[in-house]
This record gives C-alpha cells, sequence and structure tokens, in this order.
C-alpha cells in the first residue's frame, strides 16, 4: 500500500511527531506507516484523513496486484 503521509505533513507542516499527538499513536507508529512497513487500522486512518481534511484515499492507495 502507497500513502502520501510525507507531502500531506509538509502541506500542513507538522512534524511525525506532532502528527502522532494529534492521532495519539507514537512517533515510531508514524515513521513505520510512511515507510510502507506497516498498515494502519482502519481508525487510525480515519483519523488521519480528518487531521489533513481530506479523504482516505488521498492519502493511501492500494498498489496493483500482480
Amino acid at each position: 500500500m502507497k500513502n502520501n503521509m510525507r507531502v500531506l505533513r509538509a502541506i500542513k507542516n507538522i512534524t511525525q511527531a506532532e502528527l502522532s499527538e494529534l492521532i495519539q499513536v507514537s512517533r515510531q507508529t508514524i515513521n513505520t506507516i510512511e515507510s510502507g512497513k506497516y498498515v494502519p487500522s482502519t481508525v487510525l486512518a480515519l483519523k488521519m484523513a480528518k487531521v489533513f481534511n481530506v479523504p482516505v484515499e488521498e492519502i493511501f492507495e492500494l498498489e496493483p496486484e500482480d
């Protein structure tokens, strides 16, 4: 799964730590999501969408299956 979290954070001018505080997870969680090592729960994805004020589909994109 691809994500645009780094871009959206840059647009909103917030750090990983600030985002983690807003959605009540650790900064390490934000880091692993951004690097594609962890796929967030639906609840977490919805919280991110609320912070960035965009639909979840603007943050996360399914990669085509082989």
